[in-house]
Protein backbone atom coordinates (compact mmCIF):
# COMPACT_ATOMS: atom_id res chain seq x y z
CA UNK A 1 0.00 0.00 0.00
CA UNK A 2 1.24 3.47 -0.76
CA UNK A 3 1.79 5.84 1.96
CA UNK A 4 0.54 9.61 1.30
CA UNK A 5 -1.47 12.00 3.77
CA UNK A 6 0.17 10.01 6.48
CA UNK A 7 2.02 11.01 9.92
CA UNK A 8 4.55 8.21 11.27
CA UNK A 9 7.07 8.36 14.29
CA UNK A 10 9.67 6.40 14.86
CA UNK A 11 12.34 5.40 18.12
CA UNK A 12 15.75 4.18 17.94
CA UNK A 13 15.13 1.77 21.11
CA UNK A 14 18.63 1.65 21.96
CA UNK A 15 19.44 5.31 22.21
CA UNK A 16 17.70 8.80 23.42
CA UNK A 17 16.85 9.83 19.50
CA UNK A 18 13.32 9.42 18.13
CA UNK A 19 11.87 10.69 14.48
CA UNK A 20 8.83 11.66 12.44
CA UNK A 21 8.21 11.36 8.89
CA UNK A 22 5.25 12.41 7.07
CA UNK A 23 4.26 12.36 3.19
CA UNK A 24 1.36 14.78 1.75
CA UNK A 25 -0.32 14.18 -1.38
CA UNK A 26 -4.05 15.02 -1.41
CA UNK A 27 -3.65 17.04 1.42
CA UNK A 28 -0.85 19.14 -0.15
CA UNK A 29 -2.74 19.58 -3.45
CA UNK A 30 -6.21 20.84 -1.68
CA UNK A 31 -4.23 23.31 0.45
CA UNK A 32 -2.02 24.80 -2.44
CA UNK A 33 -5.02 24.76 -5.30
CA UNK A 34 -6.15 28.20 -4.07
CA UNK A 35 -2.61 30.04 -3.58
CA UNK A 36 -1.42 31.91 -5.96
CA UNK A 37 2.41 32.08 -6.43
CA UNK A 38 5.61 31.32 -8.38
CA UNK A 39 6.24 27.59 -8.29
CA UNK A 40 9.32 28.42 -5.73
CA UNK A 41 7.27 29.99 -3.39
CA UNK A 42 4.32 27.47 -3.94
CA UNK A 43 7.07 24.41 -2.92
CA UNK A 44 7.81 26.49 -0.20
CA UNK A 45 4.49 26.42 1.04
CA UNK A 46 4.81 22.32 0.81
CA UNK A 47 8.23 22.00 2.78
CA UNK A 48 6.23 24.34 5.60
CA UNK A 49 2.97 22.44 5.46
CA UNK A 50 5.31 18.73 5.96
CA UNK A 51 7.18 20.68 8.99
CA UNK A 52 4.13 21.81 10.87
CA UNK A 53 2.40 18.17 10.62
CA UNK A 54 6.00 17.13 11.98
CA UNK A 55 5.87 19.94 14.94
CA UNK A 56 2.47 19.08 15.63
CA UNK A 57 2.97 15.55 17.14
CA UNK A 58 5.46 17.45 19.17
CA UNK A 59 2.48 18.82 21.27
CA UNK A 60 1.08 17.17 24.33
CA UNK A 61 -2.02 18.68 23.95
CA UNK A 62 -5.67 20.11 21.85
CA UNK A 63 -4.43 22.99 19.69
CA UNK A 64 -2.25 23.95 16.60
CA UNK A 65 0.88 25.02 15.91
CA UNK A 66 1.30 27.83 13.03
CA UNK A 67 4.60 28.52 11.38
CA UNK A 68 4.39 32.25 9.56
CA UNK A 69 7.86 33.61 7.80
CA UNK A 70 7.58 36.69 6.80
CA UNK A 71 10.09 39.67 4.88
CA UNK A 72 10.66 42.46 2.65
CA UNK A 73 11.79 40.50 -0.44
CA UNK A 74 9.91 39.22 -2.75
CA UNK A 75 8.52 36.61 -0.75
CA UNK A 76 6.01 38.21 1.50
CA UNK A 77 4.17 35.99 3.99
CA UNK A 78 4.30 32.00 3.92
CA UNK A 79 2.01 30.91 6.39
CA UNK A 80 0.93 27.10 7.09
CA UNK A 81 -0.82 25.68 10.17
CA UNK A 82 -1.16 21.89 11.50
CA UNK A 83 -3.88 21.17 14.43
CA UNK A 84 -2.79 18.52 17.27
CA UNK A 85 -4.83 15.73 14.82
CA UNK A 86 -3.29 16.52 11.79
CA UNK A 87 -5.58 18.87 9.80
CA UNK A 88 -3.52 21.36 7.57
CA UNK A 89 -3.86 24.55 5.57
CA UNK A 90 -1.59 27.09 4.81
CA UNK A 91 -1.33 30.46 2.36
CA UNK A 92 1.22 32.69 0.84
CA UNK A 93 1.47 36.15 -0.26
CA UNK A 94 4.31 37.00 -3.00
CA UNK A 95 5.26 39.26 -6.30
CA UNK A 96 4.75 37.47 -9.81
CA UNK A 97 8.59 35.81 -9.48
CA UNK A 98 10.63 34.95 -6.49
CA UNK A 99 14.19 35.21 -6.35
CA UNK A 100 15.63 31.84 -6.19
CA UNK A 101 17.99 30.52 -3.41
CA UNK A 102 18.38 31.12 0.00
CA UNK A 103 15.32 32.51 2.65
CA UNK A 104 17.15 35.81 2.51
CA UNK A 105 16.79 35.86 -1.24
CA UNK A 106 13.38 34.91 -1.46
CA UNK A 107 12.35 36.52 1.68
CA UNK A 108 14.40 39.46 2.26
CA UNK A 109 15.04 40.94 5.76
CA UNK A 110 12.34 38.64 7.65
CA UNK A 111 11.60 36.16 10.49
CA UNK A 112 10.43 33.13 11.36
CA UNK A 113 7.95 33.00 13.80
CA UNK A 114 6.38 30.15 15.71
CA UNK A 115 2.96 30.13 17.31
CA UNK A 116 1.72 27.39 19.87
CA UNK A 117 -2.03 27.68 20.29
CA UNK A 118 -3.12 25.28 23.16
CA UNK A 119 -7.02 25.18 22.70
CA UNK A 120 -7.74 26.21 26.82
CA UNK A 121 -4.46 28.44 27.61
CA UNK A 122 -2.77 31.35 25.85
CA UNK A 123 -0.59 31.00 22.68
CA UNK A 124 3.17 31.21 23.07
CA UNK A 125 5.86 32.53 20.32
CA UNK A 126 9.42 31.61 19.57
CA UNK A 127 11.40 34.03 17.00
CA UNK A 128 14.27 33.43 15.30
CA UNK A 129 15.46 35.37 12.36
CA UNK A 130 14.57 34.07 8.53
CA UNK A 131 17.97 32.84 7.71
CA UNK A 132 19.63 29.92 6.24
CA UNK A 133 19.80 28.30 3.31
CA UNK A 134 16.23 26.64 3.43
CA UNK A 135 13.03 26.23 5.77
CA UNK A 136 14.84 23.35 7.68
CA UNK A 137 17.92 25.22 8.59
CA UNK A 138 15.64 28.17 10.25
CA UNK A 139 13.80 26.00 12.10
CA UNK A 140 16.60 23.97 13.43
CA UNK A 141 17.80 27.40 14.65
CA UNK A 142 14.59 28.16 16.18
CA UNK A 143 15.15 24.45 18.39
CA UNK A 144 18.07 25.17 19.17
CA UNK A 145 17.55 28.74 20.52
CA UNK A 146 13.88 27.92 22.36
CA UNK A 147 14.10 24.00 23.01
CA UNK A 148 17.83 23.19 23.30
CA UNK A 149 17.27 19.84 21.93
CA UNK A 150 19.45 18.60 19.01
CA UNK A 151 16.84 18.26 16.33
CA UNK A 152 17.34 18.13 12.50
CA UNK A 153 14.98 18.33 9.48
CA UNK A 154 14.48 17.03 5.90
CA UNK A 155 12.12 18.52 3.81
CA UNK A 156 10.95 18.57 0.37
CA UNK A 157 8.13 19.18 -1.95
CA UNK A 158 7.29 19.03 -5.71
CA UNK A 159 4.20 19.36 -7.98
CA UNK A 160 2.66 16.81 -6.56
CA UNK A 161 3.75 15.41 -3.01
CA UNK A 162 5.42 17.37 -0.02
CA UNK A 163 7.78 15.46 2.59
CA UNK A 164 9.75 15.64 5.74
CA UNK A 165 12.14 13.76 7.95
CA UNK A 166 12.19 15.04 11.55
CA UNK A 167 15.33 13.64 14.14
CA UNK A 168 15.37 14.93 17.51
CA UNK A 169 16.80 14.07 20.74
CA UNK A 170 14.97 13.03 23.75
CA UNK A 171 14.70 15.71 26.50
CA UNK A 172 14.99 13.61 29.62
CA UNK A 173 17.60 11.36 27.95
CA UNK A 174 20.35 13.19 26.15
CA UNK A 175 21.84 10.56 23.67
CA UNK A 176 25.82 10.40 23.65
CA UNK A 177 27.53 12.39 21.12
CA UNK A 178 28.51 9.87 19.11
CA UNK A 179 25.05 8.45 18.81
CA UNK A 180 23.78 11.17 17.84
CA UNK A 181 26.06 12.20 14.63
CA UNK A 182 25.90 8.52 13.72
CA UNK A 183 22.24 8.86 13.36
CA UNK A 184 22.67 12.38 12.14
CA UNK A 185 25.15 11.34 9.54
CA UNK A 186 23.13 8.43 7.89
CA UNK A 187 19.38 10.54 7.52
CA UNK A 188 21.94 13.22 5.61
CA UNK A 189 22.33 10.43 3.00
CA UNK A 190 18.78 10.98 2.14
CA UNK A 191 17.90 12.48 -1.56
CA UNK A 192 14.72 14.82 -2.20
CA UNK A 193 13.90 11.87 -4.95
CA UNK A 194 13.92 9.15 -2.13
CA UNK A 195 12.05 11.17 0.39
CA UNK A 196 9.33 11.72 -1.87
CA UNK A 197 8.98 8.76 -3.44
CA UNK A 198 9.66 5.74 -0.87
CA UNK A 199 7.08 4.70 1.75
CA UNK A 200 8.47 5.18 5.58
CA UNK A 201 9.67 1.59 6.53
CA UNK A 202 11.78 1.53 2.96
CA UNK A 203 13.15 4.46 3.47
CA UNK A 204 14.00 3.57 7.33
CA UNK A 205 15.66 0.26 5.94
CA UNK A 206 17.39 2.21 3.66
CA UNK A 207 18.67 4.58 6.55
CA UNK A 208 18.89 2.66 9.31
CA UNK A 209 18.53 -1.05 9.00
CA UNK A 210 21.65 -1.60 11.83
CA UNK A 211 19.74 0.26 14.16
CA UNK A 212 17.23 -1.28 16.32
CA UNK A 213 14.21 1.17 15.33
CA UNK A 214 10.45 0.82 16.25
CA UNK A 215 7.40 2.59 14.18
CA UNK A 216 4.84 3.19 15.40
CA UNK A 217 1.00 3.08 13.43
CA UNK A 218 0.21 5.92 10.86
CA UNK A 219 -1.58 8.75 11.49
CA UNK A 220 -3.83 10.45 8.52
CA UNK A 221 -3.56 13.92 7.58
CA UNK A 222 -5.73 16.00 5.79
CA UNK A 223 -6.50 19.63 4.27
CA UNK A 224 -9.47 21.43 6.43
CA UNK A 225 -9.87 24.82 7.05
CA UNK A 226 -10.96 26.14 10.41
CA UNK A 227 -12.44 29.55 8.98
CA UNK A 228 -16.69 29.80 9.68
CA UNK A 229 -19.28 32.19 9.26
CA UNK A 230 -19.20 32.38 13.14
CA UNK A 231 -15.46 33.55 13.02
CA UNK A 232 -15.94 36.18 10.54
CA UNK A 233 -18.70 37.69 12.03
CA UNK A 234 -16.46 37.95 15.34
CA UNK A 235 -13.83 39.85 13.51
CA UNK A 236 -16.63 42.02 12.00
CA UNK A 237 -17.45 42.90 15.30
CA UNK A 238 -14.16 43.63 16.02
CA UNK A 239 -14.32 46.23 13.60
CA UNK A 240 -17.23 48.13 15.27
CA UNK A 241 -20.84 50.02 14.14
CA UNK A 242 -19.56 53.34 12.24
CA UNK A 243 -16.67 51.28 10.06
CA UNK A 244 -18.95 48.43 8.76
CA UNK A 245 -22.23 50.70 8.02
CA UNK A 246 -19.24 53.09 6.45
CA UNK A 247 -18.34 49.76 4.34
CA UNK A 248 -22.36 49.14 3.72
CA UNK A 249 -22.94 52.25 2.34
CA UNK A 250 -20.09 51.94 0.12
CA UNK A 251 -20.68 48.95 -1.44
CA UNK A 252 -23.86 47.72 -0.10
CA UNK A 253 -22.58 44.40 1.77
CA UNK A 254 -20.02 42.92 2.31
CA UNK A 255 -17.73 40.20 1.04
CA UNK A 256 -15.11 37.98 3.15
CA UNK A 257 -13.12 35.80 0.98
CA UNK A 258 -10.91 33.28 3.49
CA UNK A 259 -7.69 33.09 1.80
CA UNK A 260 -6.59 29.50 3.01
CA UNK A 261 -9.54 27.72 1.47
CA UNK A 262 -11.22 30.38 -1.11
CA UNK A 263 -14.53 30.18 0.71
CA UNK A 264 -16.77 33.20 0.45
CA UNK A 265 -18.85 34.35 2.89
CA UNK A 266 -21.74 37.48 2.24
CA UNK A 267 -23.36 40.00 4.63
CA UNK A 268 -25.59 42.47 3.70
CA UNK A 269 -27.56 45.08 6.05
CA UNK A 270 -29.66 43.22 7.37
CA UNK A 271 -26.97 40.18 8.22
CA UNK A 272 -24.49 43.10 9.63
CA UNK A 273 -27.38 44.70 12.12
CA UNK A 274 -27.97 40.86 13.63
CA UNK A 275 -24.24 40.69 14.04
CA UNK A 276 -23.98 43.96 15.94
CA UNK A 277 -26.79 43.82 18.09
CA UNK A 278 -25.55 40.50 19.18
CA UNK A 279 -22.63 42.06 20.59
CA UNK A 280 -24.21 45.06 21.90
CA UNK A 281 -26.94 42.81 23.59
CA UNK A 282 -24.26 40.35 25.34
CA UNK A 283 -22.35 43.81 26.30
CA UNK A 284 -25.36 45.30 28.12
CA UNK A 285 -25.99 41.57 29.68
CA UNK A 286 -22.26 41.74 31.34
CA UNK A 287 -22.53 45.37 32.87
CA UNK A 288 -25.78 44.59 34.01
CA UNK A 289 -24.62 41.59 35.78
CA UNK A 290 -22.01 43.88 37.67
Amino acid sequence: MIEQDILRRFLFEDIGVRGEWVKLTTSWQSAKQHQQGPQNAQLQLGEALAAVVMLSATIKFNGSIILQAQGNGDFKTLVAQSTHDRKIRGLLHSNDHVRPGSLENMFGQGQLVLTIEPDNSQPYQGVVPLQGKNLASALQTYFEQSEQLKTRLWLFANETHAAGLLLQELPSQNSYNDDWERIEMLADTITGQELLELDCENMLYRLFNEENVRLFDPEAVEFQCACSRSRIERTLQMMGREELENILEERGDIQVSCEFCGEQYLFDGFDVEVVLSRQESAAYQSKTRH
